[in-house]
């Protein structure tokens, strides 16, 4: 790794979990992103909709992230696993209390259940429900690193993107 990239995950207080999101980023960046952004306190909660390994949880708890398998069932009946994490345990509990062993459904109020706990800005969760992928104000880039579809004139948004770049770009450099 080269010196300014050390230096730079340094900046970002990266230097004890580095090992732990290089093992994550292995599996995929966007696990790793929502790791990281989770564990920095950005996010209350994240879920992982694939299957993890038995390393991959323990890399998402080294870097202090409660994790939990929650069991859901999609319209043919078939059985999938989510795994969510949080620095919280309230948040997992909530997700799990609603959640766990029903049916996934898009509903309106689902929708914005799951905004509050993934920490969606709520004016974006409505916007999304009235008209989903509405064309914003956003960089195609940036939009990209979200994981929720920003409102036109979101307030909210715009104030968290600087930390996702940072975040994101350092975490892309990651070897």
């Amino acid at each position: 790794m080269s010196e300014k990239s050390s230096e730079g995950n340094l900046d970002l207080g990266l230097q004890n979990i580095q090992d732990d999101l290089l093992v994550l980023k292995k599996t995929d960046l966007e696990l790793a992103f929502l790791a990281l952004l989770t564990c920095k306190g950005l996010k209350p909660l994240s879920r992982w909709e694939k299957p993890l390994a038995d390393n991959e949880l323990v890399s998402l708890q080294q870097i202090s992230l409660l994790t939990k398998k929650i069991t859901r069932t999609v319209k043919t009946g078939k059985e999938v696993i989510e795994t969510v994490f949080s620095l919280s345990p309230v948040y997992i509990k909530l997700y799990e209390q609603q959640f766990g062993d029903t049916p996934i459904d898009k509903s309106a109020e689902t929708q914005r259940f799951e905004g509050f706990l993934f920490g969606y800005p709520p004016c974006c969760i409505e916007q999304y429900i009235r008209k989903p992928y509405a064309a914003n104000n956003l960089e195609e880039k940036d939009q990209k690193i979200l994981f929720h579809w920003a409102c036109k004139n979101c307030k909210v948004t715009p104030l968290l993107l600087d930390s996702y770049r940072s975040f994101y770009n350092v975490l892309s450099n990651l070897e």
